[in-house]
């Protein structure tokens, strides 16, 4: 290789160098991880604690049509194929039944699971994914009529999740909450897991190969997951102690927090980058960042505030994952103002709104505090049309329309929440000798200058300040009083 092409390969085009940003860099990692085709899906003993991996390659999806419109239900079918694809899996076919309710024995009711076969087959898939959150009993049901891999939404969802984690906290709190669903579904196939009896079992010493412990390989698998989910449990909570020490110190410093929330794949980590420059990893996937990001900015006076980018919500997320994601989402509850962040190409935002503000709520009645003001912020604009976005302006009345992507409408976001976070609220009138420069430089760093005069002995500040601030300015007042 030239020395030319070396020099290409550092620079880009020979331009300049190559900066790229964390997310970017994250990005090119991801693309070049991909999932290995053509792994056997068949039932095997499962004889370790560790969560089962998905092994998803050709998949056929199914769900149950209870309530709603057709159009409605075609939509939540088509949300699990973007779900089933972004854990790497090639999506094959789709059926939905129509039903009252799930069947209680097999989901979709025994006819169905016979025409499910009869399309397992003629398609070679080897995953069916159901649109639902599954029992124990009709997984095993399934999975014994099917004779390949069966998957419900919650787990897909874990499984992505486990993908996407990146941070040591993420990994934890993505597997407490595998943990936690794997619990109650944990079984065995074949003769490894049969019960063992101690004692006078079967009212002799129990025989031949059954003189054991008393406890089956069951039994113990539980009992080491019910320990593991302690250990996580109390990891979490440490490093959640140190989230907390963060946001503590800038509660001290009176900094506003402003947290960026809304559905998956809305441009949530798109407009951290649009608003503060943050690079982190922006992809067109579902879940694509999980991990909670806090970067600094300041509003056009000056005043700093914090943006903090919380994981991504979807419609029915497993009550697992918002118990394991506890301390990333009291984010939002300890919020100054919540930038709620709306799909607005979606054929269907407003359940997007509605499955949101569904979580939030539940944050919020958890928590018993009220919850922070919101601001709807529709992204993707510039994919939208101008009948969808008129719709959307009767929708959601007050929402501010932007475009991260091309920058459109976030000036006017900047300025929004700028009227919306936290001001300084303490008038001032001080007189600061000119030796003390760093007291001025504070004012306005920290507080909103209304006017600024040079005088023979120092400089005469009148401006609005935060509680803090004033107090510190008293010594500095004019006619010794600083409010």
């Amino acid at each position: 290789m030239t020395e030319e092409s070396i020099q290409r390969d550092i620079h880009g085009d020979g331009t300049g160098p190559a900066e790229l940003s964390l997310g970017e860099l994250e990005l090119e990692e991801r693309s070049s991880l991909r999932r290995v085709v053509g792994l056997s899906t068949e039932l095997e003993d499962i004889t370790e604690v560790e969560y089962r991996q998905l092994r998803l390659e050709r998949v056929v999806l199914v769900g149950v049509w209870t309530e709603g419109t057709a159009l409605e239900s075609e939509s939540s079918l088509a949300e699990l194929a973007r779900l089933a694809e972004t854990a790497g899996s090639e999506v094959l076919d789709g059926l939905v039944q129509r039903r009252d309710r799930p069947d209680p024995a097999t989901y979709i009711g025994s006819g169905k699971v016979t025409e499910l076969a009869d399309v397992v087959r003629a398609t070679g898939a080897d995953t069916v994914i159901c649109d639902g959150e599954l029992s124990p009993s009709q997984l095993q049901q399934l999975e014994t009529r099917l004779k390949v891999k069966v998957v419900d939404r919650t787990a897909l969802i874990l499984d992505i999740f486990a993908q996407h984690a990146r941070s040591r906290e993420g990994k934890a709190q993505v597997e407490l909450a595998q943990l936690q669903y794997l619990l109650p579904r944990l079984r065995g196939w074949g003769a490894t897991l049969s019960r063992q009896a101690g004692g006078r079992a079967g009212g002799g010493n129990g025989g031949v190969g059954l003189r054991g412990p008393g406890e089956t390989k069951i039994e113990t698998d539980r009992r080491r997951i019910r320990n593991k989910i302690s250990k996580l449990r109390k990891d979490i909570k440490e490093m959640s102690a140190f989230r907390d020490t963060k946001r503590s110190r800038r509660v001290a410093n009176d900094v506003p927090s402003v947290a960026i929330a809304g559905y998956t794949n809305a441009g949530k980590s798109s407009l951290l980058n649009a608003l503060t420059g943050a690079g982190v990893l922006v992809e067109d996937a579902l879940f694509a960042t999980l991990d909670a990001t806090t970067r600094r900015t300041e509003t056009a006076e000056g005043n700093v505030y914090t943006l903090t980018d919380t994981v991504g919500f979807v419609r029915h997320l497993p009550h697992q994952l918002v118990e394991a994601f506890r301390s990333t989402l009291d984010e939002v509850a300890d919020a100054d103002l919540v930038v709620h962040v709306v799909d607005g190409a979606d054929p269907m935002p407003e359940w997007q709104v509605t499955a949101v503000r569904e979580v939030l709520n539940d944050i919020g009645d958890r928590r018993d505090t009220r919850m922070p003001p919101e601001l709807v912020v529709v992204n993707k604009v510039d994919a939208s049309t101008e009948i969808a976005l008129a719709r959307l302006r009767h929708l959601l009345p007050g929402a501010v329309f932007v475009s991260a992507r091309t920058g459109q409408g976030i000036d006017d976001l900047r300025e929004r929440i700028a009227e919306l976070i936290p001001r300084p609220d303490v008038e001032v009138d001080v007189l600061v000798p000119y030796d003390r420069g760093e007291v001025v430089a504070r004012v306005h760093r920290e507080g909103e200058v209304l006017d600024e005069r040079h005088t023979e002995t120092g400089t005469a500040l009148h401006a609005k300040v935060k509680p803090d601030l004033a107090g510190a300015l008293e010594r500095f007042a004019v006619n010794g009083s600083s409010a």
